[in-house]
């Protein structure tokens, strides 16, 4: 028996990606912040304490919820390797030439007993428009009024809604960074192609990782 699976993009809350926004289908809107750390362990104690309260302060200060991730991924060598051995070509000396050629072994070697990890750090901003706009609903059932005309004006009327939301998106977001600065902590708000290439390796994590953007920020 033949079984009806859904479209994939039926399962993903994404409708789309644009201004650095993420826009969800149900009009939401997500900006998605990386965020560089810092090592606790080396502080003293009282760095410690401070951090902590200023922490504490950067969460109490929040008028709104925030998301807070941390995304593991294997890292991908083989582009470094293939720079070694691109510099093993070129090399004229025998004796270097076996001495890369131990180290890229020793590499894949390393690289296929221990995964080699890289750790990002998210906050993720939201912002729910309040406004619902009753009319598109109604005139959307009625099919007089779904001609060309009115899918124009509707559009819009989109743009312009998501235009001032995403004054308030940014504001929201402004907030964040300089809370998180307050902290000893640099955050920027990836822009659309580290926006796709984020969510490319959410949603498909078996495949070969692209070449990161993430650490050109």
């Amino acid at each position: 028996m033949k079984e009806n699976f859904g479209d994939t993009k039926e399962l993903i809350d994404i409708k789309e990606i644009k201004s650095n926004t993420v826009i969800l289908k149900d009009g939401s809107l997500r900006q998605v912040l990386i965020v560089g750390g810092i090592n606790f362990s080396l502080k003293s104690e009282e760095e410690q304490q401070v951090i902590l309260s200023a922490y504490q302060n950067f969460l109490n200060s929040l008028e709104f919820p925030v998301q807070i991730l941390i995304h593991s991924r294997k890292i991908n060598i083989q582009k470094y390797i293939n720079n070694l051995i691109e510099i093993k070509n070129k090399e004229t000396s025998p004796l270097l030439q076996s001495q890369i050629e131990e180290y890229i072994e020793f590499i894949r070697g390393f690289v296929a007993e221990n995964a080699i990890m890289s750790k990002n750090f998210f906050v993720v901003v939201p912002f729910s428009p309040i406004n619902i706009n009753v009319q598109k609903d109604l005139t959307s059932k009625i099919p007089f009024f779904s001609n060309k005309n009115n899918a124009s004006s509707e559009q819009q009327e989109e743009d312009k809604n998501f235009e001032e939301n995403l004054i308030q998106m940014n504001q929201r977001t402004t907030q964040v960074i300089d809370a998180l600065a307050s902290i000893g902590l640099d955050a920027v708000v990836l822009n659309n192609e580290q926006l796709i290439e984020l969510f490319y390796n959410y949603y498909n994590p078996e495949t070969v990782e692209k070449e990161s953007v993430l650490k050109n920020k």
